[in-house]
């Protein structure tokens, strides 16, 4: 039992003997100054004053009417002082854990972390403890908001065995993001797979198990939004793509790609990692929507914006042979530029592209943007094409083919070759950031002058928290100032809580008017990107019973 259902159970019992003892002197207080003392309680104590009895939880509820986010970053190398500056921080006051994401650096333990978690938030609520290679967020003991990067760890080693080493030299930090979230179900549901080997049938399973969830939740199969991390070893491009073919648009998909991970879920879904016989390649954090929701209580709306930080480089090309290298997954290609028949093998294909950077000061990456067309089906569904982007790192070239990272590549796909750009990103951060402007404006308009009612509701959305999945590679090194990736959010919404991680590959997708198209250089759909930022901007329209 946690401390906060300790308090809770203790309580309830003083209250039952407690009962006919009416002339105390909290009898005397009025509800508003009652309101303002138990606002100022911390979540542990306040949790217990809300068991009092029906009049006190009334107050409580008033307290907290309304969704929350609240979040701390702690870069202390103790994992338990780290874990215990956070939790201090974010439960310094008033919130009902609806979820939990912990995102920490490679010399933490996750099975430590989850313990120390889940001591303090309760049984019932769902947590994430992930591995990350940089944190974001706001230092819980100076206030100062930070972007940490933390050296890369075995996470993206895909031949990790599982173990954690005893030692580590790995930068150690941890950010801690916890929700209240009214009018939405929560939990946590993994992608299990008997073997390393990941097969379209366990995929299929995954989105009917979203699904189930949240059917039994609102009545409906459309999840307001899914928060993934994947595990470093798995393919997140296929349970990707079949997401985005099984998931309305209105449904929001982001987080990190690559990652080691642990979890605790409300469900009977069990943490399965460590058991020999079952491999955890995903989990899923889904939101939907609560149909038993009070009436009094408005709706949640996720928001996702995207910075790009690639610029298109050179011809475009069609695959003219595909090798497959199952052993370190990587493919081997010829291709045949735009306009000209010769086949080329991959030292011809990148002496253009570096003649064409040569004036480049910097060495930036190079990636090749595949535009795959495929079927895709669930169930019984009737089988529709879908056209992607998906990103391949670029390893090499030499005179028998181009190597590059992942799988998945056919012959007759067409091609283009990226290149990290710090202008661009820059530029795309500028965008966004007057996107958000724009955003908050809308939302936050007075004029309401011959404005429908519905309209009139929307100008009284609010923004209460966000997240941002950032790529590795950029930060303050890539921008050369700090804290690039997180201005777009901070300029908008000083003091609204955000946190978030920088990545292996950002997970995102969403029909927000603020995204518009992720690639500008792309007419087709993209979920998992490179060297971009993805945020996520959390947002509340009251009930019209709460004016």
């Amino acid at each position: 039992m946690s401390q906060m259902e300790q308090q809770q159970a203790l309580a309830t019992a003083s209250l039952k003997g407690n009962r006919k003892r009416q002339t105390t002197p909290f009898a005397m207080i009025n509800d508003d100054l009652l309101l303002n003392i138990l606002s100022r309680l911390p979540a542990v104590s306040f949790a217990s004053a809300a068991c009092v009895n029906k009049y006190w939880n009334g107050i409580c509820n008033r307290v907290l009417s309304r969704p929350k986010l609240s979040s701390a970053l702690s870069l202390n190398p103790s994992p338990e002082v780290a874990v215990g500056e956070v939790l201090d921080e974010v439960l310094a006051e008033p919130i009902r854990p609806h979820f939990a994401i912990a995102n920490v650096g490679g010399g933490f333990r996750l099975a430590e972390v989850l313990r120390l978690m889940s001591k303090k938030l309760g049984s019932k609520t769902p947590i994430i403890v992930t591995t990350a290679s940089g944190i974001i967020g706001r230092d819980a003991r100076t206030g100062e908001f930070k972007e940490a990067k933390l050296m890369l760890s075995h996470c993206y080693d895909l031949n990790w065995d599982g173990e954690e080493d005893e030692d580590t030299e790995d930068t150690n930090g941890i950010v801690l993001t916890v929700g209240f979230v009214p009018g939405l179900k929560v939990d946590a549901i993994p992608l299990l797979q008997p073997t390393k080997e990941l097969r379209d049938a366990r995929i299929e399973k995954f989105v009917m198990d979203i699904r189930d969830f949240t059917s039994s939740a609102s009545g409906s199969t459309t999840p307001v939004g899914i928060i993934m991390f994947g595990e470093g070893r798995a393919n997140m491009k296929p349970i990707l793509n079949v997401l985005d073919f099984a998931m309305p648009l209105e449904t929001v998909i982001l987080g990190n790609e690559r990652s080691r991970f642990l979890y605790r879920s409300e469900s009977d879904y069990k943490d399965v990692r460590g058991n020999k016989t079952c491999f955890t390649c995903a989990i899923a954090l889904v939101f939907a929507n609560d149909k038993d929701k009070s009436c009094g209580i408005g709706n949640i709306q996720f928001n996702v914006a995207l910075s790009n930080g690639l610029s298109t480089i050179g011809p475009k090309y069609k695959a003219a042979s595909v090798k497959v290298n199952s052993c370190d997954h990587t493919t081997w290609l010829t291709a045949r530029a735009e306009g000209n028949p010769a086949v080329l093998d991959g030292q011809r294909i990148l002496d253009d592209i570096n003649r064409k950077l040569e004036n480049r000061s910097d060495a930036p990456d190079l990636y090749i943007g595949v535009t795959t067309r495929r079927n895709f089906s669930i169930g019984s569904k009737k089988p529709k094409l879908m056209t992607s982007l998906t990103f391949h790192g670029v390893v090499g070239g030499d005179e028998e083919y181009l190597y590059v990272d992942g799988i998945g590549i056919k012959t007759g796909d067409y091609f283009q070759f990226y290149h990290s750009d710090p202008a661009t990103a820059l530029s795309s951060c500028s965008e966004v950031t007057m996107k958000l402007k724009d955003f908050k404006s809308d939302k936050s308009s007075k004029n309401v002058r011959h404005m429908s009612d519905f309209d009139v509701n929307r100008v009284r959305e609010e923004v209460f928290g966000g997240l941002i999945f950032g790529c590795y590679g950029r930060g303050e090194s890539f921008f050369k100032r700090p804290n690039i990736d997180s201005s777009p959010f901070l300029e908008n919404f000083p003091g609204v809580p955000v946190a978030g991680v920088f990545c292996g590959g950002e997970i995102g997708r969403s029909s927000s008017s603020m995204t518009g198209k992720f690639h500008k250089d792309s007419d087709s759909c993209c979920c998992l990107h490179v060297y971009s930022t993805v945020y996520l901007v959390m947002s509340y329209t009251p009930s019209e019973l709460e004016y």
